[in-house]
């Protein structure tokens, strides 16, 4: 019998990797996304090939609606998606008095109009106990001074996926969010060493979280352990953020 299939996108780097890999090792084919970069999305594909699981790397701008078109088309897909998760994204450091609408335009294009895309082009071929998991973020509940337009299109996110979720529930499919504090990702890898104790100290559990600390409770939402379980947001953040 053929594994069930998951849909990754932003799945070569930083938390979308951990993730795809963590689902390749429960027992999921992973088809996952990139943009920009094949040569980290491949690695990760390597490791799943591995590992003895299925892994195909798929080159796919989710702000652009003929390309998440040809994803809805790949092979792979057509016999339905069993977990779909939306992790692609953009952060430019900005502070809000500086903003500009082409900027907003441009976040919410990738973040919240990209995920709207993929989810529209996929909807059809999802499974009937489908499983939606959205990499939201902290930022998208209480804001930040220098990224307004990310908090903007993840907390855009975080309402649409509850609704959907509503709308979901009485067919049996599931829709939750993650909302990541500080993960130890390329959005941080521009700190120095002092900002880097900053934050750590400004977490009680006085560390920066790691991809897989998202990535386990991923899998966790994509499982039956988690079958009563929709229209969540869960905050992985070590406790910084209480909500």
């Amino acid at each position: 019998m053929e594994a069930p299939l998951a849909v990754i996108t932003g799945g070569g780097r930083g938390i979308g990797a951990a993730i795809s890999k963590r689902l390749a090792k429960d027992g999921y084919r992973v088809l996952l996304t990139y943009h920009t970069s094949s040569t980290p999305a491949e690695q990760v594909v390597e490791e799943i090939v591995e590992d003895g699981s299925d892994g195909f790397a798929f080159k796919v701008n989710c702000g652009d609606s003929r390309e998440v078109a040809l994803l809805a088309d790949h092979p792979w897909v057509k016999n339905g998606v069993d977990v779909l998760v939306l992790n692609h994204g953009q952060y430019h450091r900005m502070k809000a008095d500086e903003l500009e609408i082409e900027d907003l335009q441009q976040t919410m294009n990738v973040n919240f109009e990209g995920s709207f895309l993929v989810w529209k082009a996929l909807d059809p071929l999802l499974t009937e106990k489908a499983r939606m998991i959205v990499i939201g973020s902290q930022l998208g509940i209480r804001g930040s001074p220098h990224g307004a337009d990310y908090s903007a299109s993840k907390g855009a996110l975080h309402a649409w996926a509850r609704s959907l979720a509503q709308t979901y529930a009485p067919e049996g499919k599931r829709v939750n969010v993650i909302a990541p504090g500080a993960i130890d990702t390329a959005i941080l890898a521009g700190d120095s060493e002092e900002k880097r104790r900053e934050r750590e100290e400004s977490v009680p559990m006085k560390r920066i979280g790691t991809p897989t600390d998202i990535a386990g409770v991923a899998s966790f939402l994509a499982s039956e352990d988690s079958a009563y379980v929709t229209a969540a947001i869960i905050h992985v953040n070590g406790g910084q953020y209480l909500f």
